[in-house]
C-alpha cells in the first residue's frame, strides 16, 4: 500500500489521518492471467491501483478485438467512464498477467471526498492525468502514421513492446499484425 501513498504524494501531501481513512477502505483483489476485471455490459464499481501485473482495455469483436489501452503496475486503472456515470461499460478490461489490484469502491470514494481535506484534490489531479493520456492517444491516432505510432510506443512505453503480444500491439496502433510485422522489419 505504500506504493499507492507514494503515488498520491507525487500529486499532493497527505496527512497521516487522511491516508488512514483512505487506506482503511482499500480492498485487495487478485486476477489470473486472461481473467476479466470488468466485462462489457457491467458497471465499474472500483477505482483500482495496480500493485503487480498489467491489463488491457478492449472492445470485444467476433473477428478481432479492438485494443485501446494498456495499464501497468504502479498506475491506476478503472472503467472510469462507467465508474463515474454508473452506466454499463461497452468494453472489457482483462488481466494480461497475474495481477494484484488495490481497489476502492465508488461509495467509499464518495465518502473519502466528503471526509478528507485532500480527497477532492487527488481525485481532480488523477482525473486530469487520465484525460491527458487519453487526449495524447487520440491525437496520435489522428495525426501520426502507423509507423510513427509504433516508434512512439518503442521510445515512450518500451514495456509494451516487451510484454504485450504482437496482435494486441497491432490492434492498439490500429493496424493488422502483418502490417506491424512489416513495420518492425523496416525499422530494425
Amino acid at each position: 500500500m505504500q506504493q499507492i501513498r507514494d503515488n498520491f504524494e507525487r500529486m499532493a501531501k497527505l496527512s497521516d489521518d487522511d491516508w488512514n481513512i483512505f487506506s482503511s477502505k482499500l480492498i485487495r483483489r487478485e486476477f489470473s492471467k486472461k481473467k476479466p476485471i470488468l466485462e462489457t455490459g457491467h458497471v465499474e464499481n472500483y477505482l483500482s491501483f495496480i500493485e503487480k501485473g498489467f491489463v488491457r482495455y478492449y472492445i470485444p469483436r467476433e473477428d478481432n478485438d479492438l485494443t485501446f489501452a494498456f495499464v501497468f503496475d504502479g498506475e491506476f486503472t478503472s472503467g472510469y467512464d462507467s465508474f463515474i456515470t454508473r452506466q454499463p461499460a461497452n468494453y472489457t478490461i482483462e488481466a494480461l498477467a497475474d495481477t494484484v489490484l488495490w481497489c476502492i469502491s465508488y461509495n467509499d470514494l464518495q465518502d473519502i471526498y466528503a471526509e478528507t481535506k485532500i480527497g477532492n484534490t487527488i481525485g481532480r489531479l488523477a482525473s486530469e492525468g487520465l484525460f491527458l493520456q487519453k487526449s495524447k492517444r487520440e491525437l496520435s491516432l489522428l495525426n501520426d502514421s502507423a509507423e510513427q505510432r509504433y516508434r512512439n510506443l518503442f521510445t515512450e512505453q518500451p514495456q509494451l513492446i516487451q510484454k504485450i503480444p504482437q496482435k494486441y500491439l497491432a490492434s492498439y496502433i490500429g493496424i493488422t499484425p502483418q502490417a506491424l510485422s512489416r513495420i518492425r522489419k523496416r525499422i530494425c
